[in-house]
């Protein structure tokens, strides 16, 4: 990729970068040499990019040409918003804490040049307010108030670097041009591009590596370029066309902020932020399936004055749900009445309402995959051996599950499919796991989960390669959609 380092008047630049041939920003921006280039990524350095100045048409008309610039618009603007950089304070709230954690002084300034800072102890803090609010040049004002937080972040003018910072900020500039950072291996042209939305942490991700490699694998197949991004990279969202989220989501929660940010910027976006909204609350499930009359399990919805009135309604065993649970915890079974109350109040605890459901025992779970309105992948999940869920914890804190066993949809009684679609449609066309249970000639929806799993060997048994080329083709499908401006999205 080749780079361009725009400034406005290069003559004046007091840095001198080795590597690099300087651009006069009114000559990017008015001569057609620079208008037709493909595959640039452009430095931004002017010295202002206030609202209609130079270096913010350098950016503006750097993204309308497809160009790469930082920083871009949506960099530039986030570093305006008051309720951006709370949202960045708090995501790396822990990190400051650990850096900042020996230092006396109530607020605290020091300056970021392409992620690096010449001040010792604060390295990692700089790379990744950088990755924040990718810009050439900042400054990071950070304040004391019981416990540290980023009280602002904004662009850093050539002139006004300390002199006794300018070999620093030379050095590193210079380093980073040259850097592997800026050398792309040349592959085909792709379409489109999608960002995959995972942290490698996560102790139990949607999708194990194996998948992710297959739904790349079919990305590519159908010219769509993919890179892996992690909740670091939330500002470079707009160098893509969709976002499809494989970590686990909720509703406080980066990537619920992510999705909205991504929709917003008008990519295509799997999980979307309404799915996650509804999805992540048990409560407002249990509004759905009633409103729109499906079969579900017997449901009182708990508050802090109807819990010695839940046994009218309800017969013992009864389950209790955390509106917000994942996983199958939150979730727990009461055999007697004092453990409903005892359990019903420690819930309570933590959210003003809480789920209260009949018990309908059965050796498995259907999961039926649907995605944009249709059947993807149908599962039966075991409950774990000696236990009524479908994941238990070991003596040694292991996760323990039941079996997983896939079907063709064909196979599936069609009462579970129809059920399945109705309640997946409830919510959205985005991809939903629909837990149902079958007792007799009954199907009742448990719940609808945005973010499924699609695990290697497990849910894609069946179709294999097919399924992933199922999900990209969804994508590519809505971003051509977009691009022709259809509203039927």
């Amino acid at each position: 990729m080749s780079v361009l380092v725009v400034i406005e008047n290069p003559e004046d630049c007091s840095l001198v970068f080795s590597g690099v041939e300087p651009v006069a920003a009114r000559a990017y921006l008015t001569d057609e040499t620079f208008t037709g280039l493909r595959g640039v990524k452009i430095i931004n350095i002017c010295r202002s990019y206030r609202y209609q100045s130079m270096g913010y048409y350098v950016s503006l008309l750097a993204e309308a040409r497809g160009h790469k610039p930082i920083p871009s618009m949506t960099a530039i603007q986030d570093m305006k918003s008051v309720g951006i950089i709370r949202l960045a304070s708090d995501e790396i709230e822990d990190l400051m804490g650990r850096v900042l954690s020996e230092r006396q002084p109530e607020k605290l300034s020091f300056s970021i040049y392409f992620g690096k800072t010449p001040v010792k102890g604060l390295e990692l803090l700089a790379s990744r307010l950088f990755k924040l609010f990718p810009t050439p040049f900042l400054r990071a004002d950070c304040s004391f108030s019981g416990a540290w937080q980023l009280q602002n972040v904004s662009p850093l003018a050539v002139k006004d670097i300390p002199q006794e910072e300018r070999d620093f900020a030379e050095m590193v500039s210079s380093e980073y041009f040259a850097g592997k950072k800026l050398i792309i291996p040349k592959r085909p042209v792709s379409r489109y591009d999608l960002a995959i939305l995972l942290d490698p942490e996560e102790a139990r991700p949607p999708s194990n590596s194996r998948a992710i490699k297959r739904c790349i694998k079919a990305a590519e197949t159908l010219g769509v370029g993919v890179e892996c991004i992690t909740r670091e990279d939330s500002n470079r969202l707009s160098e893509f066309d969709a976002l499809f989220i494989r970590e686990t989501t909720n509703v406080d929660h980066h990537t619920y902020r992510m999705a909205r940010k991504a929709a917003a910027e008008g990519l295509v976006v799997i999980d979307d932020p309404e799915s996650i909204l509804r999805c992540s609350n048990k409560v407002y499930l249990a509004e759905v399936l009633a409103r729109h009359r499906l079969p579900a399990p017997q449901t009182v919805i708990v508050h802090g004055r109807n819990i010695d009135h839940i046994l009218e309604e309800l017969s013992l065993p009864c389950v209790l749900k955390q509106p917000d649970s994942a996983f199958s915890q939150g979730v727990v079974l009461v055999r007697d009445k004092e453990a409903l109350e005892a359990e019903a109040r420690r819930l309570l605890s933590k959210s003003d309402l809480v789920i209260a459901q009949e018990y309908l025992p059965s050796d498995f779970d259907w999961r039926i995959g649907v995605l944009d309105r249709r059947p993807l992948f149908a599962c039966k999940y075991f409950m774990a051996a000696g236990h009524w869920q479908i994941l238990r914890k070991g003596k040694s804190g292991k996760d323990i599950y039941g079996r997983v066993e896939t079907l063709p949809v064909g196979k599936v009684p069609k009462k579970v499919i129809t059920t399945a679609l109705k309640a997946a449609g409830a919510i959205g066309d985005g991809l939903y796991g629909v837990d149902l249970k079958q007792v007799g000639n009954k199907v009742y929806v448990i719940e609808v989960n945005d973010n499924p799993n699609i695990d290697a060997g497990f849910e894609d048994e069946v179709l294999q390669d097919e399924l992933y080329l199922r999900v990209v083709e969804t994508f590519l499908k809505r971003i051509e959609r977009r691009k022709t401006g259809s509203l039927n999205i």
